[in-house]
């Protein structure tokens, strides 16, 4: 009685746990409150009443509960679950725009101006297409998340043939592309650095190679961001920047007086067989201009989602608003790109060339600050990037030790990837050159698995439209995948490109 008289002013509040063995309440809930040692001060009814009625809200507010794994808790892609609309776009847009758009001009000289547009244009509305399908299949099973492409491949294929179809190229997809950006990167710096210096810096004191380890101390330092969620700011300078340097590559190349001798002829070889492979390493070099599919997963996984507010809606929005600004800077690139110089455009893509033909004609600020962009790109691409990777070492150490990476050995980590992925870089330095192949082989990634995971996970009825359009839609695109990869090699050996290793330009 003591005690009752004690607390009878406020009575005490308590969390009665409503989740079942096994389940965890998403993030930023908590369990209704009921109160002890006396009734509620508000509302009407009994109180229990009152805790059923809480619980319904609950519920309602919940939808289906979702199953977590603890280790996702110390993991960079799935540390941090504050992601928004506003993040969706960012990491979109920083990781579907790029210097690979800067090459989709080398497509058109195969295909010529008609068969060049349409599938350029064709490809942007099948990736999107694709891109929907992760965006629904990301919760498509009640009570989980897929939050990473591996994950839901083995839910598709099965445990095994999911990570043998799946691990490979999305590694490739994130550490090549690493790889690449290092290259790119590197090389934009020297060309920044000759330019302002202008004839006081010829030749350059500073080597290729030199460059290139600039870019990845750069690059590493800014790796020390500790998850997805806190390199959003990065992520929105990346897809920026990227805006801002396409869209000066094209609007300077056709403010330009074309050369002399620009040609639109379509390229013919001599040979069917020859004029076939060319056409579809074109493709590839088409296909290789979309990619951050594999990324998709990992931005969907860093949003809260309920069964009211689910974490599709906002990742949608942000995903159809990045890809409305990409379509807006690839065509104009691809188009204006192949207005401008036609035939002639040399292999590293429009940046190059308007670095060739016009880099006396326009002034060396703006050069300079078309360059200085593309750096800031490829740093932040770096990022995200480069962050499925993280996770893998981390998912590694903390499954061995069963708890989450220090600073120390986070850091670690990331330093060794990136002065590795500098190696590879020194060592295959012509990477960047193949275009047509790395689209042909990572092809299947953006255009072939999402169908066919829909059926394997939705399993759409029989000869139904969603039946016809996904298996017509994977078939054909691993058919044009093989042949994409085909064609790259073929032009590889037409060229005649040296593979040079340990011997940067």
């Amino acid at each position: 009685m003591a005690a009752m008289a004690e607390g009878a002013g406020e009575p005490e509040l308590v969390s009665i746990p409503v989740t079942p063995r096994g389940l965890s309440t998403p993030e930023g809930m908590s369990t209704p409150p009921v109160r002890r040692g006396g009734a509620a001060t508000s509302g009407a009814g009994t109180p229990v009443r009152r805790v059923v009625e809480g619980l319904r809200g609950y519920l309602e507010e919940v939808g289906h509960l979702t199953r977590l794994n603890p280790q996702d808790a110390w993991l960079p892609i799935t540390e941090s679950r504050s992601g928004n609309a506003s993040y969706a776009a960012f990491h979109s847009l920083n990781a579907g725009l790029g210097f690979q758009a800067l090459l989709l001009p080398l497509a058109f000289p195969a295909l010529g101006w008609s068969w060049g547009i349409i599938s350029l244009t064709v490809a942007y509305y099948w990736q999107l297409y694709t891109l929907s399908i992760l965006v629904k299949l990301h919760e498509a099973v009640p009570g989980r998340r897929y939050n990473r492409y591996v994950e839901l491949a083995q839910a598709a294929f099965g445990e095994k043939l999911g990570v043998w179809l799946a691990l490979s190229p999305t590694i490739y997809l994130s550490a090549g592309t690493a790889t690449a950006l290092i290259l790119v990167g590197g090389e934009t710096m020297k060309l920044f650095y000759q330019i302002v210096c202008g004839p006081l810096c010829t030749p350059s004191p500073i080597s290729t190679v030199e460059w290139y380890l600039v870019f990845t101390s750069l690059a590493v330092i800014l790796s020390q961001l500790p998850n997805l969620n806190s390199i959003a700011g990065l992520s929105l300078i990346g897809g920026a920047t990227a805006i801002m340097y396409c869209t000066m590559s094209w609007v300077l190349s056709v403010s330009q007086q074309r050369p002399a001798a620009v040609s639109y002829e379509q390229v013919r070889s001599t040979s069917f067989g020859s004029s076939l492979f060319s056409t579809l390493n074109a493709l590839g070099i088409i296909a290789f201009a979309f990619r951050g599919h594999n990324l998709l997963l990992n931005c969907h996984a860093t949003m809260p989602s309920t069964f009211k507010h689910p974490a599709h809606v906002p990742m949608w929005r942000g995903a159809k608003a990045a890809y409305l600004l990409i379509a807006m800077c690839i065509f104009p690139v691809a188009i204006g790109g192949y207005w401008a110089y036609g035939n002639m455009m040399p292999p590293g893509g429009i940046l190059t060339a308007l670095y060739i033909f016009h880099g006396h004609d326009i002034s060396r600020g703006l050069l300079a600050v078309t360059f200085l962009l593309v750096v800031f790109n490829c740093l932040s691409s770096f990022q995200i990037y480069s962050m499925p990777v993280f996770d893998i070492f981390e998912a590694f150490y903390t499954g061995r030790t069963n708890r989450p990476c220090s600073v120390w050995v986070r850091s670690g980590f990331r330093i060794f990837y990136g002065f590795i992925s500098l190696f590879i870089g020194i060592a295959l330095p012509f990477l960047s050159s193949l275009a047509g192949l790395l689209g042909g082989l990572t092809l299947p990634v953006t255009f072939a698995y999402p169908c066919f995971m829909w059926i394997c996970i939705k399993k759409p009825e029989r000869f139904s439209y969603s039946w016809y359009v996904n298996w017509g839609l994977a078939l054909l695109s691993t058919a044009f995948s093989l042949a994409s990869s085909v064609g790259g090699v073929w032009s590889i050996i037409n060229t005649g490109m040296k593979l040079k290793f340990f011997k940067p330009n």
